[in-house]
Formats: C-alpha cells, structure tokens, sequence
C-alpha cells in the first residue's frame, strides 16, 4: 500500500511539472518566432550527387537574398534526411517565413513540408518536387526537356561516328530511383529512344536500364558489369549526370576501350573537359543561376506579399519552369560567357591544349 502511495505522489508531482515543462517549451517557441533572425531558408541536399549544390546554388541563393535585404540562411543536409529535417526545424524555430526545398528524401521532404505549412511557413519545392506534397510552389527546369536533349544528343553523336545505322547497341544509366526529377529525364529520353527499341533501329544492351542513386562509384560498378554482359560491345550510354558520364569514362579507360557517344548533365568542370577531350557527347547546361534567381524571386515576392508568376503546373503544384540547353565542343563557351565556370576551372593541366 506504501508503494502504491508512493507512485501516486510521484505521479501527482510529475505531471504539473511536465505541464510546466511544455508551457515552457511553448514560450520559447512564441519567443523565438517574436525575435525572427531570418525569413527564408534554402535547405539542400548533398554534396555528393552533383557539385552544383557547392559551386553555384548555395552562394547564388546567398547573393539573391542579400540584394532583396531578406535576411536568409542556406543549409545542406550531407546526405542525411534527420539533418535536413532538423535544419528545417530551426529555421522554423528562427521565424522563417519561406523555405526553399530541395529534399534529399521525397519522403521526408514531404514530411518537412507538411511540418513547415502546419507552423504557418510556406514552401517552395526548389529543383525536385515532392510529389502530393503540399508545397505552394515548384521552381525547376523542364526536366522531361532535359531527357529529350539527352536522347537526341546522343543520336547526333551516333549519327556522326557512323553507328546510327549499325543497330548501336545502348546503355541507360539512370539517376536515383527514389528522385521524381530522375523519373521526369527518364520520361523525356525513353520517349525519344523506346520509338527506336521498338523499331530495332537501336538495341538495349543487356541489364543495361539500370538506376544508380546518382552514385558515381555505384555508377562504375554497374557499368562494368553492363561491359561485362556484353562484351564490351556498347555503342552509346545515355548517362543521366556527368557524374555517372565520368564513371562510363572511368570503366571504358580502364578497359582500354575507345570513346562511344556519351550524355550528361550539370555542366560541370570535369563534365566539360571530357567533352573536350573526345570522352562525352554533350551535357545539359541547366543555368544555376537562372535556377536560384527564379526561386529567390518567387521566395521573396511570398514574403512581401507580392503576385507570382508561374508558367506552368507540375503534378498539380503551381510552377516556374525554365529552359535547359544542350552543350557540346561547339557551343561549350557559352558556360565561361555566362559564368557558370571559369576558364580556369576547365582549360587546366592536360586540357589545357583544347581550350586553344
């Protein structure tokens, strides 16, 4: 009976305090939203599936939120979905009024999303959409667009080697399943190059539809394995990043194979020198700058309450959708004349030579 006692005063004493200590948190909440120290939060995914994220979205965002006096913060997960919720949880914490989304998980870029929208935040789904998300916006390039530039990248380069006519057999090394964008480049170059499956003008090599995480060394091991099961025999590899392109590049060396038609995307420094080198087709230039301005504007016209323009729907979700270009050794200076790179950044060591 003493112990039964006891528990009950125990009981009796903790849930007062717990009470106190939820009232507490709630006023710390209150405190924090009544003392904002930003309005928009840009949360980013990784490091890892493309540098874009390094190089140009983050300082771009910095540069836009900067000139429209909008105090701002621009974070990236690591790879990591709890990061990236947690960060988001304190931009909340900070009294953001917009965040910038580019998930790292759909899933729980959804749950992020749902969060974000219940504490009175708006978001904007910032280059992959959550699909069913409740997101106010979408910000992007055309991304079925982007599969179709890849698609008839890859045909011109079949075309002037000569193998368009020779039944080339072709690899498709797919990003990351779990990515919406990846499925929408899928879309967009399946739709130009299924028509020639079906036709037998082009054969599918074997297991060669394959996804990679957007993963380079995941990529690498795959495409070895897509050599192997066909005997080195592939005549064209639509990779759906430069990052995988440098593993298509990385397994044909190492085989000491010769260069095939090759796709990519992200412009990169070293997506760019390859092309110059004889080693990819072409890559998708998707101006990063175009990207982040498109979404700081729209960020910043929700804050100050001001009408968005949009151009589009995808799944639904109200978007802006940009136009992506094709890049190739013809056209590759476009990249320094618009400052997505330097000169410096390509034209170095043994590619020097190319750039003359």
């Amino acid at each position: 009976m003493t112990k039964l006692i006891s528990r009950r005063a125990a009981l009796a004493l903790l849930v007062p305090a717990f009470a106190a200590v939820s009232f507490a948190g709630a006023a710390t909440a209150k405190t924090a939203k009544a003392h904002a120290s930003i309005q928009a939060c840009a949360l980013l995914p990784d490091t890892k599936s493309s540098t874009r994220y390094t190089l140009f979205d983050a300082p771009l965002l910095k540069a836009a939120f900067k000139a429209a006096g909008v105090p701002a913060q621009v974070l990236n997960a690591q790879a990591s979905s709890a990061r990236q919720k947690s960060q988001a949880e304190g931009c909340i914490a900070q009294g953001a009024k917009v965040i910038l989304l580019d998930y790292f998980d759909p899933a729980a870029g959804a749950a992020i999303t749902a969060e974000a929208v219940k504490q009175g935040v708006k978001v904007i789904d910032y280059d992959r959409l959550a699909v069913h998300s409740k997101a106010s916006y979408y910000v992007s390039f055309d991304n079925v667009k982007v599969g179709v530039l890849q698609a008839k990248g890859l045909i011109s380069a079949l075309k002037a080697n000569g193998k368009y006519s020779q039944k080339p057999v072709i690899a498709e090394m797919n990003g990351g399943i779990t990515d919406n964008n990846a499925h929408l480049f899928k879309q967009g170059y399946d739709s130009v190059l299924n028509p020639l499956y079906k036709s037998g003008t082009f054969k599918k090599a074997a297991a060669g539809d394959q996804w990679t995480d957007w993963d380079p060394i995941k990529g690498r091991t795959i495409f070895d394995q897509m050599l192997a099961r066909n005997s080195n025999k592939i005549d064209g590899v639509l990779a759906a990043n430069d990052g995988l392109a440098g593993a298509v590049v990385a397994a044909l060396q190492a085989q000491g194979l010769k260069p095939v038609p090759l796709t990519g995307q992200d412009a990169t420094p070293t997506g760019v020198q390859y092309i110059l080198a004889g080693w990819q087709s072409g890559t998708v230039y998707k101006p990063v700058k175009t990207e982040a301005a498109a979404a700081a504007k729209v960020a910043i016209a929700l804050i100050k309450g001001k009408k968005v323009t949009t151009n589009g729907k995808v799944s639904g979700t109200p978007s802006v959708l940009l136009t992506p270009t094709w890049v190739t050794k013809a056209n590759y200076k476009v990249l320094f004349t618009d400052k997505a790179l330097k000169r410096s950044q390509v034209c170095a060591g043994t590619y020097a030579k190319y750039c003359k």
